[in-house]
């Protein structure tokens, strides 16, 4: 596993030189390819790149984007991440972009998974990812000790896989590690000292133990105190 560690002297520069590059990569995909699909994660960590990128001069209806993750919970919800990525990617210029849900109105994940995957498909391979990693190693939410992590760890798994783990209080969705893995561009945001320990721990842990560890190959790691 090799992936490349990028630091910066403060948050508003990774954010600024993330935005930039990630807007080129769509740019140089979009060269190629009639669409280009962007997948990022949900949380407040990204939501300074998602504030630099909106504004990127690009094709921007030729722009696919879709969450790695997102809890099982309607958009009027406050711990919904599509309601981040509304307000904080999806506007100004970026208001154009197609955006692909993680969500369907349904008691559960199960039923609305095969339509969700479906509609997803065609935008696959993703030319860029976004994402995070949490102190526990997850990263989208490919948790440690989660029900169905074997599965979202297989090569042959599903685009999507519904997940439940311990101390997430509603169900989740998520892209399975090979769709992330299969990204053309992959960047890791992660911010602290902590979280920088928690990289450096990762050295030859298996993805069941570090999930983080099966998308990070060739991925490019930016990280600020």
């Amino acid at each position: 596993m090799t992936y490349e560690l990028r630091t910066y002297p403060d948050r508003e520069m990774l954010a600024m030189d993330l935005a930039n590059l990630i807007a080129g990569e769509l740019r140089a995909a979009l060269g190629h390819r009639d669409r280009a699909a962007l997948a990022v994660p949900g949380g407040t960590s990204p939501g300074p790149v998602f504030d630099a990128l909106c504004a990127a001069d690009l094709d921007w209806n030729r722009v696919d984007v879709l969450l790695t993750d997102e809890r099982w919970v309607p958009e009027s919800s406050e711990r919904s991440n599509t309601a981040l990525l509304r307000r904080r990617l999806l506007t100004d210029r970026a208001a154009a972009a197609r955006y692909l849900p993680l969500y369907a109105d349904a008691e559960t994940p199960e039923e609305k998974l095969g339509e969700l995957a479906e509609a997803i498909a065609p935008s696959l391979p993703l030319a860029v990812a976004l994402l995070g990693m949490g102190e526990d190693m997850h990263t989208a939410s490919i948790f440690p000790g989660a029900d169905k992590l074997a599965e979202a760890l297989a090569p042959d798994a599903p685009i999507l896989l519904p997940m439940r783990a311990p101390g997430a209080p509603e169900p989740r969705i998520t892209l399975s590690a090979h769709v992330l893995d299969g990204a053309m561009a992959k960047h890791v945001v992660i911010y602290g000292a902590a979280k920088l320990e928690v990289l450096k721990a990762l050295r030859g842990k298996p993805p069941s133990e570090a999930p983080v560890n099966a998308i990070l190959g060739d991925a490019v790691v930016h990280w600020a105190q």
